[in-house]
Parts: C-alpha cells; structure tokens; sequence
C-alpha cells in the first residue's frame, strides 16, 4: 500500500490559500498539505538571505511529512528563494524531489492577455525589488512592456481584515494611479501577490473597464495540471485520497479563523515549529 504523498504547498502566511484553493478546484484527487509560515510574515519587506533561509526550512519541512513536490505559493518566495533552492539544495537533500514556484508558470502566460504590449504588475517591495517577472515575462514576450508598482500597504489591508473598508479603497486608488501615471497605455493588470485578490472589487473600481485584471491562481492550477501529466513519474508518487490538511507556525485558533477568508471554506489547522536549516 502506498505511504501518503501528499503536495506541499507553501505561502508566508495567508495568500497561498487563494492559489491552493483553485489547485484543489481543478485537481481534486491528490492529497494536499498546506503551511504557512505565519509566525513570520510579511516575507515581502525580509533580504533575500531571510526568506531563503526560511523557504528552505519549510521545504525540508514538507519533505519529512513525505511530500515528493512542494508548490511555492508565494511570489516572494518564489522570487527570493526558488532558484537556489531547485540549484544548489535539492541535488543534496533529494534529486528526485521537486519545488515549483509560481512566477514562471504566471510569466510563460501573462503576454496572451495584452493586446498592446503593456502589462502592469502589482507586487510585495520584495517581489519588485527582485525583477522576476519583468525578466520572467520578457523571456517569454521580449515585446512586452512591464512596469511594476510595489504596493506594500495592501498585504496589511488584508491581513488585519480592512480589504472591505472605504480606507482600502483609498490605498487601492493610490497605487494603482501611481501605475496609470508612469503607463497609462497599461491593458492587462497582473496581480503578482496572492492576497491581492481579495482587494478586487476596489482595484476594478479604480481602473477603466478596458483593463484586464488577472489573479494567479487559475493559471498556477491550470500549471501543474500540465507539470503532472508531463511527469508521470511524479504523478505517480502522489498519493490520491482527496485529503487537504492545514498546518501554521503561529498559532491555531487565529490563523483558522482568519484564513477561512482567503479559502473560503471553514477548517481546523494545526501548529507546528520550523527548525534551523
């Protein structure tokens, strides 16, 4: 009987969820475990040594519970820490298991939703500060035009639940005028942090109604679908019994009862502690 081999999927806190919760949708079968690393975030402000470093001991982590492929679910992690991560870790930890991230898969699709070439991407400070979907993106549309705009108001927002509040409105407003002024030709709209999301409704009320507005999570699911039925020696290791479990770093009862809003669901979730790489 095969052991359960779940897939990892990680975010610094919350976000995450918002991109499992469409992996799930498409991809019922497989048995999930998620984590975040709440006691320690907003990774979006941390040096790229920390969130490294804190990437990799959630990686680990996600491999002593038996997951053969852990999804980054985070855009900083996966700008920060992903490359050496896949480079210089798992060839020693173990060849044979994977770590995704989701700047890649985002950036391989991004340029088919522009018609005039210009994209604008929304993200943490960290995110931007890394330049990875602006190289990303250009890889794969050399054409493209990307400006981005760090908004690092809008994670708190979320997370201290005021995403529905008039003062979100105002922060929203904000930067996105600060975009529009430095590009006002911008035609698609990427929301290159994962609790962006939950700000919609004011960032469509912000903008014309002739910009697209694209969340990741749909592209990201839609990704691994694609990873899976090209690895079959992957696929086959990943145990299908349709089981999620939620795990954080912080404690339980608040990140259960905040996280529902990102999910969408009710769950219980349970503490762990995440040691020194």
């Amino acid at each position: 009987m095969q052991a359960k081999q779940p897939i990892g999927v990680f975010d610094s806190g919350y976000g995450g969820l918002t991109i499992l919760k469409d992996i799930k949708k498409l991809l019922p079968q497989y048995d999930y475990i998620y984590l975040g690393d709440n006691a320690r975030a907003p990774y979006g402000t941390r040096s790229f040594e920390t969130v490294y470093e804190y990437t990799l001991q959630a990686v680990k982590w996600f491999f002593e519970q038996g997951c053969p492929l852990v999804v980054l679910a985070c855009n900083t992690a996966s700008a920060k820490a992903l490359r050496t991560i896949q480079q210089n870790d798992l060839p020693k930890i173990d060849n044979k298991k994977r770590v995704l991230g989701i700047v890649r898969p985002t950036s391989e699709v991004i340029g088919n939703f522009s018609t005039n070439k210009k994209i604008g991407v929304l993200a943490t400070s960290g995110t931007v500060k890394s330049e990875s979907y602006k190289i990303e993106i250009n890889k794969f549309f050399p054409d493209v035009e990307v400006v981005q705009k760090a908004c690092p108001i809008w994670v708190p927002l979320v997370e201290y639940g005021e995403y529905a509040t008039e003062g979100a409105d105002f922060f929203v407003k904000k930067y996105l005028d600060e975009l529009l002024q430095t590009e006002p030709d911008i035609d698609t709209i990427l929301l290159a942090c994962t609790h962006y999301p939950l700000l919609l409704k004011w960032i469509e009320k912000n903008i014309s109604s002739g910009i697209k507005v694209i969340s990741q999570g749909g592209i990201v699911a839609e990704s691994l679908k694609d990873y899976l039925y090209r690895h079959p020696e992957m696929e086959s290791k990943i145990s299908k019994n349709g089981t999620l479990d939620f795990y954080t770093t912080d404690e339980e009862e608040g990140f259960t009862k905040q996280a529902n809003i990102f999910y969408g669901k009710p769950f219980k979730a349970k503490q762990v502690h995440l040691s020194e790489p």
